[in-house]
């Protein structure tokens, strides 16, 4: 067989495989915006975009899905410099202009709080990210936006669950949908139903531009950071080569909740 046929066959294959897990992703986004009503007519949605993998995967997929709703919705690509050097933010406003999407670009220097403020790398996490979450509140207010889209995938809630379990002792993952701390705004979660990998191959696919957030528990060399999460994400890779299906269990775990065959005493009030 001339190899142009072969070619040509692979090129088709490798179009079908593209435009598979493109559906396979839009369904599940629009699966969980439903399942939770995550969007409504008029709301004005802040999506927070750091220049990583599920940010774009997200900003993409909400973008493309406002063009063919049959509800009004607005968006607004939101990214937050938290002071790191070498952070390509101009990477990031460039794509969103060349792709016409309404963008804000925010400042607030969390390198140098959370070095002040932090007494051991081990509470670093936690402390920026609070800070994070607080500077989304207060932009979201600025901007007039009632909704927070956060890029928090269906891997993020199973380890979350995981955690929870093993180091805190609380059943519980995180909320698709919940009412911010401030009080006003609304934290949805789109990709909750969509897996990790998934989002890598879209990512590579949609040649997305990646900027790394420069924090150097995340990018850097150190082997502290989040370690527990960490922890986790290795133990569920492990279990993934004997039960394949782990992921998707655990995620229906939190779908069929019995509490009749739980230990808190809240489920136990009997008249």
């Amino acid at each position: 067989m001339p190899v142009f046929f072969v070619l040509g066959h692979d090129r088709r294959s490798n179009m079908r495989d593209d435009l598979k897990l493109e559906k396979k992703l839009f369904r599940s986004v629009g699966q969980a915006i439903s399942d939770f009503n995550m969007i409504e007519e008029g709301d004005k949605i802040m999506v927070a975009v750091s220049g990583g993998k599920d940010s774009w995967a997200m900003l993409h997929v909400l973008n493309e899905l406002q063009k063919k709703a049959p509800i009004d919705f607005e968006i607004v690509a939101v990214n937050l410099d938290q002071g790191y050097q070498g952070y390509r933010t101009d990477i990031i406003e460039d794509y969103l202009i060349q792709n016409k999407i309404k963008y804000n670009m925010s400042f607030k220097d969390i390198n140098n709080i959370v070095k002040e403020k932090n007494q051991g790398e081990a509470t670093w996490c936690s402390l920026c990210s609070r800070l994070r979450r607080g500077t989304l509140y207060g932009a979201a207010k600025a901007l007039g936006l009632n909704k927070i889209a956060l890029g928090h995938h269906q891997d993020d809630m199973i380890e979350t669950l995981l955690l929870n379990a093993f180091f805190i002792g609380r059943l519980g993952s995180m909320a698709p949908k919940l009412r911010a701390e401030d009080g006003e705004n609304i934290v949805i979660r789109p990709l909750i139903y969509v897996q990790e990998a998934d989002i890598r191959a879209y990512t590579k696919q949609m040649n997305f531009p990646i900027v790394c957030c420069q924090c150097p528990l995340m990018c850097g060399e150190s082997t502290h950071g989040d370690f527990k999460r960490k922890r986790i994400k290795n133990l569920l890779t492990d279990l993934e080569k004997e039960i394949p299906d782990i992921k998707n269990s655990l995620l229906a775990s939190l779908k069929n909740v019995k509490s009749s065959h739980l230990l808190d005493k809240n489920f136990w009030s009997f008249e």
